[in-house]
């Protein structure tokens, strides 16, 4: 993961640190958020604490978005897991591995959760599929 995200508050380019975030959903520290803050509160003035709380949303998403690039999507499937939805976890892992081919990793989560989910042999399959690409 980047070290900071540069993200635009209006006109204003911030850098945001990326370690005030971590997991899939991107939980903040809110120690470390509270301390960034007063640090754009000293600086910027201006900005209401309303803006200050959108500014810190914004990094958010941006962190999740390189998070599911840098992950190739699993981290997506991760919180789609957590939020109980199997299905779109699912369907989220069949788009990654049309998108990514040649990622054993996309492979194995696909074989992982077909297994978990009773269907051993199309996880069996998947799995396979994954340990051929270690091969190449």
């Amino acid at each position: 993961m980047q070290e900071f995200l540069e993200i635009m508050h209006g006109s204003l380019a911030v850098k945001v640190p990326s370690k005030l975030f971590s997991g899939c959903d991107a939980r903040i520290d809110a120690e470390a958020a509270g301390e960034f803050k007063g640090v754009l509160e000293s600086r910027y003035p201006w900005l209401s604490p309303n803006s200050l709380d959108v500014l810190m949303e914004t990094a958010k998403k941006k962190y999740i978005e390189a998070l599911d690039e840098e992950t190739n999507g699993l981290s997506k499937v991760e919180r789609l897991r957590k939020q109980g939805k199997q299905d779109s976890a699912e369907q989220q892992l069949r788009r990654n591995v049309e998108r990514y081919p040649d990622n054993p990793d996309v492979w194995y989560a696909l074989g992982k959760m077909l297994c978990e989910t009773g269907r051993t042999e199309e996880g069996y399959e998947a799995f396979n599929r994954g340990r051929s690409l270690f091969r190449k």
